[in-house]
C-alpha cells in the first residue's frame, strides 16, 4: 500500500484534489450566488490544482459572514432605529423634495432611506479636498483643535513619516484628556508593535478590524473595512478616498503622483458619519457605546450655502448592496451626463448595463481610470470592460499624470458622490464602504470642474486603436476578467 502511494503520490494527490473540486463545486452551486462569481470559483478550482482549493479556502467561504455579520446587522438595525431621531432633521416629512431635486434623485433618497434608514440633512457646509496635501493640511489643524473626542476609521494606517506624525498627535491629544478612538483594517494597515504600545500607553483606544491570524483567517480576508472616516468633536467630519499614508500627499518625495478626492463636512451629515463609526466601534471593541448628544453636531440657525447630504454605508452585514444600488439608481436617473472617476473599473452586470444603456440613450457618459494600475490583475481586468463601453458610446479616459485613486460620480447638474467605494465587485459586495451623496448645484459644478481638470492629464481611448491591441494582451484581459469577482 505504502509503496503504491510512494510511486503514485502525485496521481493520488490530483485525484483527491479533483474529488474535492467536485464536492466544493456542488456546494458552491447550491449556494445560489451570483452566477458570475459561482463560475469564477468553479473555474479556479478546475484549472488550478491545489492552488484553487487554497483560493476557495481563503476567499470563498461565507460561514463567518453568516455567524458574525447576521448578528451585527440585527444589532445595528435596532441601534439605528433608536438613533435616527437624534440625527434626523425630519427631511423625510418634507413634501418639496421632488421639486428640489427632481423625481430621479428623489428615488435615490427613498432607496437609501428604505434600505438603511439613511437620513438626509440640509444644513451642511462642505469643502472638497483635492489630494492628500489639501486633506492632511486641514486635518492637522482640526486634530490639533479637538476638545472632546477624535474618532478615526481607516483602511490604511502606515508607519511612515506621515503616519508617525498622526500617531504622535493622537497620543498628545489623548494625554490632554481628549477621547481618541482608532479603528484600522488589519489587512490594509501596518502599524508596528512599538507604535501600538505607544498608542495604548498614552490612552488612545485602538482596535484592528477583523484581525487576521494564519490559523483562522479564512474568509476574513474578504471582508475588509475600506472606509475612511474622521469625526472630531461631533462637529467636523471627513470622508473620501484618502488613507493615512504619505503617498497620498504629493509634497512628500513619492515615486508616483497620487490623485485623490476627499470631503470635509460640518453639519447634520457628521451625525450620520458618527453613527456609522460608533456601529463599527461597538463591533470591534465589543462595547455598547450609545449615540450621546455630545457626539452629535449642534443644529445651527443658518448656513450660508447649505448642502443636502445623505450618507450611504454598505457592507456584508447589510441585507442590501446600498452603495451599488444607489449608483445604479443614480445612473438610471441621469438625463444629461454621468462622470465617473475610479481606480478600479470592474462593474457587475447591473452597473455595466446601466452605463452602456445610458450612453446609447444619449446621456454623456465619461469615465476616468488609471493609465497604469497599482495591480496588474486589476489593470487587465479593468481593460477587459473598455471595448464594450466604447461600442456603446461611453467615453473612456486613462489618467497618465500618475495614479488616480479618486472614487467620484457626478450626475447631471445636481447630484454627486464622494466616498470610498470603487466601481468593482469587492466594493459592491465584500468590503465595508461609505459614500457621501451630495444634492447641490454648486458642489456639482466644483466636481465637474475638477473632472475637466483631470481630463487634461488623460489620454482618451479610441475604439479603432483599442480594437487593434494584440492578442496576447486580449488573452491577459480575458483571463483577469474571470478573476474580477475575486480581486
Amino acid at each position: 500500500m505504502f509503496s503504491f502511494l510512494e510511486g503514485n503520490v502525485w496521481k493520488v494527490l490530483l485525484e483527491v484534489n479533483y474529488l474535492l473540486v467536485i464536492v466544493f463545486s456542488i456546494v458552491i452551486v447550491l449556494k445560489n450566488r451570483n452566477p458570475v462569481k459561482t463560475l469564477s470559483y468553479i473555474f479556479v478550482l478546475a484549472v488550478l490544482p491545489f492552488v484553487g482549493l487554497l483560493v476557495y479556502y481563503f476567499f470563498g467561504q461565507d460561514y463567518r459572514k453568516d455567524k458574525i455579520f447576521d448578528k451585527k446587522y440585527i444589532l445595528d438595525d435596532d441601534r439605528l432605529r433608536k438613533w435616527k431621531n437624534k440625527i434626523s432633521l425630519n427631511a423625510e416629512e418634507r413634501e418639496d423634495l421632488g421639486d428640489l431635486f427632481g423625481e430621479g434623485i428623489l428615488k435615490v433618497y427613498r432607496l437609501l432611506k428604505n434600505n438603511e434608514k439613511a437620513v438626509l440633512t440640509f444644513d451642511n457646509e462642505v469643502s472638497i479636498l483635492i489630494n492628500g496635501e489639501e486633506k492632511f493640511k486641514q486635518l492637522r489643524k482640526d486634530l490639533a483643535n479637538a476638545k472632546h473626542h477624535i474618532h478615526l476609521e481607516y483602511f490604511v494606517v502606515l508607519d511612515d513619516e506621515f503616519g508617525d506624525e498622526i500617531i504622535d498627535v493622537l497620543c498628545k491629544k489623548a494625554k490632554e484628556g481628549v477621547i481618541v478612538r482608532l479603528i484600522y483594517d488589519d489587512v490594509g494597515s501596518d502599524i508596528s508593535s512599538k507604535n501600538k504600545k505607544k498608542l495604548t500607553k498614552n490612552g488612545v483606544q485602538h482596535f484592528a478590524f477583523l484581525p487576521v491570524l494564519f490559523s483562522n483567517s479564512t474568509s476574513k480576508l474578504n471582508y475588509r473595512d475600506h472606509r475612511k472616516i474622521v469625526v472630531i468633536d461631533g462637529e467636523i467630519g471627513y470622508v473620501g478616498g484618502i488613507n493615512l499614508d504619505k503617498k497620498y500627499d504629493n509634497t512628500y518625495d513619492n515615486d508616483t503622483y497620487w490623485r485623490d478626492t476627499h470631503m470635509r463636512v460640518m453639519g447634520g451629515a457628521v451625525g450620520a458619519l458618527q453613527s456609522s463609526f460608533i456601529l463599527s466601534w461597538n463591533f470591534v471593541s465589543k462595547e455598547e457605546q450609545e449615540i450621546e448628544e455630545i457626539l452629535l453636531p449642534k443644529k445651527k440657525p443658518s448656513v450660508k450655502e447649505p448642502v443636502a447630504i445623505q450618507i450611504a454605508a454598505s457592507g456584508p452585514d447589510s441585507d442590501w448592496a446600498n452603495i451599488m444600488e444607489a449608483i445604479f439608481c443614480m445612473i438610471n436617473s441621469a438625463k444629461d451626463r454621468v462622470l465617473i472617476t475610479t481606480p478600479y473599473f470592474m462593474p457587475n452586470a447591473s452597473i455595466l448595463t446601466a452605463l452602456t444603456t445610458a450612453a446609447r440613450s444619449g446621456v454623456e457618459v465619461k469615465i476616468i481610470i488609471p493609465y497604469e494600475s497599482d495591480s496588474w490583475a486589476a489593470q487587465y481586468a479593468t481593460d477587459s470592460y473598455i471595448e464594450e463601453c466604447l461600442l456603446s458610446g461611453v467615453r473612456v479616459y486613462r489618467y497618465s499624470k500618475g495614479f488616480v485613486h479618486a472614487k467620484t460620480l457626478v450626475i447631471d447638474d445636481m447630484f454627486s458622490s464622494i466616498g470610498t467605494a470603487n466601481m468593482d465587485y469587492r466594493s459592491f459586495s465584500m468590503n465595508f464602504e461609505i459614500n457621501a451623496l451630495l444634492y447641490n448645484r454648486d458642489v456639482n459644478q466644483q466636481m465637474v470642474d475638477q473632472f475637466n481638470i483631470d481630463l487634461e492629464d488623460c489620454e482618451e481611448v479610441t475604439l479603432d486603436r483599442w480594437e487593434n491591441r494584440g492578442i496576447k494582451r486580449k488573452l491577459k484581459e480575458s483571463f483577469s476578467r474571470l478573476w474580477a469577482p475575486l480581486l
